[in-house]
């Protein structure tokens, strides 16, 4: 982490106004004309104080980290980085630490908005992106050039000249994980399929007409099947049953329709729900190799009567030990009704943390009974959690004995989600000790997070598995 300056340590200390105060008075801003009569200020790092270029012609040299295209496609904008990408600060500091300070004064500084200079809402095209091009964070612009713009809070933004030169687009293939067992988990990101006749539409989420659920349908199979697992958790299924017009049975029968019978899916019938939500979770397996072991457990109660969606688990036995997994869809950070405890302590972790923090601990205690009733000692807590990796929820499992699936496999920067701009982790993989010794591998596929929302069905529908979700799925590898 580079040492901030006593610029910017002074501006998170201070309101804007009275840091403004303290500083000399600035020089009438240069119109756009006069700015680009002079040569550029050329850039090879990040300014301390972006104030002192406002209205200034610069051109970075630096290589930009693409970082969100949130904005793109309503206001013209994307947000790019100095010195790689900007992540959540809660993904990799405790909050109420010295260190997450640090994160967010590290992204403050190394943040930049590329602006296409006009206030036009849902511009029907960009002047500095040729040809409506595929975006995907991650990827380095270079020699980007425009005037720089600071707002009343010293936010930069950098109204673009010129058009951006993009890199070719490259995309991660799909990971391979070692082990006999291949366990994955994936937010399918609200599949909903009508009436499961072919009309119903639109649905309360997710589709909105047949084509796009047919688009949708596609890209979930691409992504699954590519995935090749065994046993899948799966988050935001349509809350409708299982029978066979119900979206879980549609999906199934579109993930069968080219298997060899020993290798078709089966779901786990709870028989209705789990809960009552909209969305539950679900989880599906290879039939002609795990045999249920017990019958499909839920818990509807406490905080996941309400708030969080209830759990899913399902014990399993194999060709080595047998196993429990458990998928689970945490209540999210939204504010609405947030109230007392639950309501945003502005300390990063959004609203509703309480109510997580106790999901955390009930699904532990049911989770522990019941695997002690079946007397199976591996186990794998799976799903989106809407936690980052260092907020409570998360620190409450570690700190009760699960162990980070990406930590004991040793992945560098693990992330499944992208978010105005910063990256971090939702979905998490969190093992029994038992679990953790037979732990092979484990990786993301960066087929969702790093596209830009308009590259999905409900956009372009660019081919293949490309934006199937906002998240990425995850695969574990396990040996007997």
């Amino acid at each position: 982490m580079r040492r901030r300056s006593l610029t910017l340590a002074l501006s998170l200390l201070l309101p804007a106004t009275a840091f403004a105060q303290a500083q000399p008075q600035a020089a009438p801003t240069p119109t756009a004309t006069t700015a680009r009569s002079k040569a550029p200020v050329v850039l090879t790092t990040a300014p301390a104080d972006w104030r002192a270029l406002d209205g200034q012609h610069v051109r970075i040299a630096a290589p930009l980290t693409l970082a969100g295209t949130d904005g793109l496609e309503r206001f013209g904008q994307l947000t790019v980085a100095f010195d790689g990408r900007l992540w959540q600060p809660t993904e990799v500091a405790a909050p109420g630490t010295a260190g997450i300070e640090q994160v967010m004064a590290d992204n403050q500084r190394r943040r930049l908005v590329l602006d296409d200079g006009s206030d036009a809402r849902d511009p029907g095209s960009v002047p500095y992106l040729a040809g409506n091009p595929v975006l995907r964070t991650g990827m380095q612009l270079r020699n980007v050039e425009g005037i720089v713009r600071v707002d009343a809070q010293g936010r930069p933004s950098l109204q673009v000249e010129g058009r951006l030169k993009l890199p070719d687009l490259q995309r991660p293939a799909v990971p391979k994980v070692a082990g006999d067992l291949h366990i994955a988990a994936f937010n399918l990101e609200n599949f909903f399929n009508g009436d499961g006749q072919g009309g119903g539409f639109p649905t309360l989420r997710g589709a909105r007409t047949l084509d796009e659920h047919k688009a949708q349908v596609a890209k979930l199979v691409a992504t699954i099947s590519a995935l090749d697992a065994h046993i899948a958790a799966l988050m935001e299924l349509e809350n409708d049953g299982y029978g066979p017009q119900s979206a879980i049975a549609e999906l199934l029968a579109a993930l069968n329709a080219t298997l060899e019978p020993a290798q078709q899916w089966a779901m786990v019938d709870a028989g209705e729900g789990p809960g009552t939500n909209p969305i539950r979770v679900g989880i599906i397996y290879r039939k002609g190799l795990f045999k249920p072991l017990g019958a499909p457990l839920t818990k509807l109660d406490g905080p996941f009567a309400e708030h969080s969606r209830a759990p899913l688990a399902q014990a399993f036995q194999g060709n080595g030990a047998p196993f429990m997994v458990v998928a689970n869809h945490f209540k999210s950070k939204g504010c609405r009704d947030a109230a007392g405890a639950d309501a945003d302590r502005n300390d990063g972790q959004g609203c509703w943390n309480a109510t997580r923090v106790e999901s955390a601990r009930q699904l532990n205690q049911w989770v522990g009974a019941e695997a002690a009733r079946l007397k199976v000692k591996d186990i794998v807590l799976l799903g989106d959690f809407n936690a980052y990796a260092q907020e409570d929820p998360i620190r409450t499992l570690h700190d009760l004995g699960w162990q980070d699936a990406f930590k004991v496999a040793k992945v560098e920067h693990p992330y499944s989600y992208v978010y105005n701009g910063y990256t971090g982790r939702l979905d998490h993989a969190l093992l029994s000790p038992g679990m953790a010794k037979r732990l092979r591998g484990a990786a993301e596929w960066h087929s969702n997070a790093d596209e830009q929302d308009a590259s999905g069905y409900q956009g372009r529908n660019v081919p293949g598995p490309w934006r199937s979700s906002d998240h990425d799925p995850l695969l574990l590898g396990f040996g007997k």
